[in-house]
This record gives C-alpha cells, sequence and structure tokens, in this order.
C-alpha cells in the first residue's frame, strides 16, 4: 500500500501540472477559427482583459488551492503519526480544499454543455481537462487512504 501512495504523491502533481498547461477545451467556431486555451492561458487572459478580480478567483480556486492540497497531503503523508504532527495548518487546510476539487472540471464540463447547445460553437474536451480531473482524484483518494491510515494508528 505504501507504493499506491508514493504513486499517487508523485502523479497528482505531475497530473496538475500537465493540467495546467495542456490544452482544457477545444472551441470550433464556423469551422475557420479554433482555440485550444489552457487554464494558464484562461487566466492570463482574464487579468489582460480587464477582468482581474475574476483571473485572481479562477488562479486561486484552479492553480493556487490544488498545489496548496498536494503540498498539504505531502506533508500528511511524511510527518509522524503522532496527534501532534497531524495538528499543523497544513492538515487543517486539506479537507477544507478537498470539498473544492472537482469544481473547476464541473465549470469546464458547463461551459462544454452551453457552447454546443447555443450552437455558436463546437466545443470539445482536451487532454489538460483530463489530467486535471486525473489530479484532483488522485489527491482524493489519496487524502482518503491518508485519513484511513491515521485513523487506524
Amino acid at each position: 500500500m505504501i507504493w499506491v501512495k508514493a504513486a499517487m504523491l508523485v502523479l497528482a502533481p505531475m497530473f496538475l501540472a500537465l493540467g495546467l498547461v495542456l490544452p482544457l477545451v477545444r472551441f470550433e467556431k464556423l469551422y475557420f477559427f479554433a482555440q485550444n486555451p489552457s487554464l494558464v492561458e484562461i487566466v492570463a487572459a482574464l487579468w489582460r482583459d480587464g477582468n482581474g478580480g475574476l483571473a485572481v478567483l479562477v488562479g486561486l480556486l484552479s492553480i493556487a488551492f490544488p498545489a496548496i492540497k498536494l503540498v498539504g497531503l505531502g506533508a500528511e503523508a511524511f510527518t509522524a503519526s503522532s496527534a501532534g504532527a497531524r495538528s499543523g495548518l497544513l492538515h487543517a487546510l486539506v479537507p477544507f480544499l478537498s470539498k473544492w476539487s472537482m469544481m473547476d472540471v464541473l465549470l469546464v464540463a458547463i461551459v462544454i454543455f452551453a457552447a454546443k447547445s447555443s450552437g455558436l460553437a463546437e466545443a470539445f474536451t482536451q487532454p489538460g481537462l483530463w489530467f486535471y480531473a486525473a489530479s484532483s482524484v488522485l489527491a482524493g483518494v489519496l487524502h482518503h487512504l491518508l485519513q484511513r491510515q491515521g485513523r487506524a494508528q
């Protein structure tokens, strides 16, 4: 079981990084124009277009929170099993951040549905979305395994 947790500790951040820089969705308009934005490009475009508040919100929820959660999971995995070692700030943040894990995947799914149902554009999922979702799922499973391990000890 330790090898499974170790693999998850390596794969989840790797998948998150790929999910941030690879295209999330492909929008095709009128068969000639296509866009393949990544999450980092979306945040940068929001900032550049004067939507600073939205850029900060999306950046926090999509980039910062998942990264902090993975750091917290890593800290939780490497701390001693004593109750005192598990009572730090990161350990307290991980359950809170876990509640927001799949929100971005849901938002992208809603955007794809809206684009397809409006008839203005066709939208297709891209590898970035799948890597981002896989990172969220791996982090959730790892959190569950670490919580179960903590209760058992």
